[in-house]
């Protein structure tokens, strides 16, 4: 009889565990998230992790103006194409890159680097850049809590806190 309400006992146990392990997984600072859509006649795909601003200011504080950041947490975010595409007018070959951004108050330099899995921008090799790009960079009325990436028809976007830069995708 004893024998029988350990094997219950641990049984419960390691129920419990399992659940709590599985909560606590699922309440990750930074989530994996994923931007898939259509640009150019190309399937764009950008994976990244999602951090939320939690009362931080985000913009020259967490993230520096004129430095590398990884564009997301954890591993480098990736940027996949499924075709040659054009981005702000310049080519970009088929494939899969890690995607980094220089950020900057009016104008932010976006890096397409063909070293794609990566563990943030601490092995970050300029050598490596694909396509660097020159876009905009806005402040919006709009916060986002948690960054975002959104593929459109004419190309894709990034937007955190209050602010947000924008990429032309052409053929």
């Amino acid at each position: 009889m004893k024998s029988m309400n350990l094997k219950k006992s641990l049984f419960a146990f390691a129920l419990m565990a399992f659940v709590a392990f599985s909560a606590s997984a699922q309440e990750k600072a930074s989530p994996a998230r994923s931007a898939e859509g259509t640009a150019a006649g190309s399937k764009i795909t950008i994976n990244y992790s999602s951090p939320a601003v939690k009362g931080r200011t985000i913009w020259g504080d967490l993230v520096p103006l004129g430095q590398v950041w990884r564009a997301g947490a954890d591993d480098a975010t990736t940027f996949t194409t499924s075709k040659d595409i054009t981005i702000q007018g310049q080519k970009l070959p088929a494939g899969t890159y890690s995607f980094f951004i220089i950020p900057g108050e009016t104008e932010s330099t976006f890096i397409f680097n063909k070293v794609a899995k990566q563990w943030g921008a601490y092995t970050y090799d300029a050598k490596e850049d694909a396509l660097r790009v020159s876009v905009p960079s806005m402040q919006t009325s709009t916060m986002e809590e948690r960054l975002v990436y959104e593929v459109k028809p004419d190309g894709f976007e990034v937007r955190w806190e209050y602010g947000k830069a924008a990429a032309k995708i052409g053929s």
